[in-house]
């Protein structure tokens, strides 16, 4: 009795899909696509084949790590307009110059809803892929590198996403260009396990709420991760080594959790807040940069507790007339600056740490005011300040500094030589 319900639901679905060994010749992809039926996949042999693809119903390229696709210079190599396609083992080269149009290795369209690209290699395309309005996304596994013949704010993107709920970027490597992951206006994606090198920014988000940034490397860019007018992030578990301005930036970014990351070695910052409110900082490690963290333009009401602070040049840079705690519920973060003691040995020092005094406001304000920085004057309003508290200015107190640093997950991520 059921029969002529099941019919036509077997009828439209691809249980008879078929396999196309597609032979290395001109035209050949665009050959096979007008024959092949919705659920087939495209076997390509070995070569290069110098086509621009629309992809524009359900189908699978799959290059088997031997097929080059060449777009020749002129537009996008790969557009993808149709739902549930998938893109594998191809490498991807020769896409146009143009930003207006966004010219990329791969082009995923807002009707390319749930597409597959993982296991590509894409190689000097103006931007790798574009994630443009494709809800559902899967970009995984990919090695893209960008261009290096212009400018680095010249070149385009390792990864776009404009407007893509769902996305999720995983598990790629990315290499010059200009960003490794640039994201505008979304909502609700995943970017995890990816590595970024030689770029400006490894992860820059804008007006992008509800999403996590996770399990990331980031070695050697300008700036690690840039959350810029965003709220609801999870920036958690990163690790951002040698990057030359900031690990982490927040630039008014709200009610986010930023916890479990490693940042060494940043020249300038560590992390750096920008009227950026209401979040949580816990068990980071912020290690070896110019400031380990700077809070500015009115950052206010942010959660700091379970970090460690080791051998930044300043440990917080924090200007402010009160004094604002940096501990909760008995414990607060780790200064390896802090000469403290434990003497009952619950793991937690007997003295409050205050990581800036007076002298370190003047000189923020007034930096000619370096130059007295050994003069007898300014270590005695410093020794006056560490014997009478009274006399500091305001700014943060941690209350319960903690005597041993406690090493995040992620440290075990960290390149080490050799």
């Amino acid at each position: 009795m059921r029969w002529p319900l099941l019919i036509p639901l077997l009828l439209g679905s691809p249980l008879w899909a078929a396999d196309w060994d597609v032979p290395n010749r001109a035209g050949a992809i665009t050959e096979t696509l007008a024959q092949a039926a919705d659920g087939d996949t495209l076997r390509l042999s070995p070569g290069v084949y110098a086509e621009r693809l629309v992809l524009d119903r359900p189908v699978t390229i799959d290059g088997q790590g031997q097929a080059t696709i060449d777009g020749q210079g002129t537009g996008s190599v790969i557009t993808v307009t149709g739902p549930d396609i998938n893109l594998r083992g191809l490498t991807v080269i020769g896409s146009g110059s143009d930003h207006g149009e966004i010219d990329s290795g791969i082009q995923l369209t807002k009707t390319a809803r749930a597409a597959v690209v993982e296991n590509n290699v894409l190689l000097g395309n103006l931007y790798g892929i574009d994630i443009h309005g494709a809800d559902d996304s899967i970009v995984r596994g990919n090695r893209i590198e960008g261009r290096q013949d212009r400018r680095m704010n010249d070149r385009g993107n390792g990864v776009y996403v404009w407007n893509a709920p769902g996305a999720v970027v995983e598990g790629n490597d990315i290499r010059f260009g200009r960003d490794g992951i640039f994201v505008n206006s979304s909502k609700k994606n995943t970017f995890t396990g990816n590595t970024f090198r030689d770029l400006r920014f490894a992860v820059h988000y804008m007006y992008a709420d509800d999403s996590i940034v996770s399990d990331n490397v980031s070695i050697g860019n300008d700036l690690g991760y840039a959350v810029m007018f965003t709220s609801n992030v999870q920036v958690i578990n990163n690790v951002s080594v040698g990057d030359r301005e900031h690990g982490v930036m927040l630039n008014y970014a709200n009610d986010s959790v930023i916890s479990g990351n490693v940042v060494k070695g940043a020249k300038e910052k560590c992390t750096f807040l920008y009227n950026s409110n209401k979040n949580e900082f816990t068990d980071n490690w912020f290690e070896g940069c110019g400031i380990g963290i700077h809070f500015t333009a009115g950052s206010e009401r942010n959660r700091i507790v379970g970090n460690a602070f080791v051998g930044n040049r300043t440990q917080v840079k924090y200007v402010s007339t009160r004094w604002v705690e940096w501990s909760e519920d008995g414990r607060g973060n780790y200064w390896s600056d802090f000469a403290a003691y434990d003497v009952n040995g619950d793991g937690i020092a007997d003295a409050p740490y205050r990581p800036n005094d007076s002298m370190d406001h003047v000189l923020w304000t007034q930096p000619a005011a370096k130059l007295l920085l050994g003069s007898p004057a300014v270590q005695l309003v410093r020794w006056s300040q560490s014997a009478f508290p009274a006399l500091l200015p305001g700014g943060v107190i941690d209350s319960h500094p903690l005597m041993q640093a406690p090493q995040p997950p992620a440290m075990k991520k960290v390149p080490h030589d050799g």
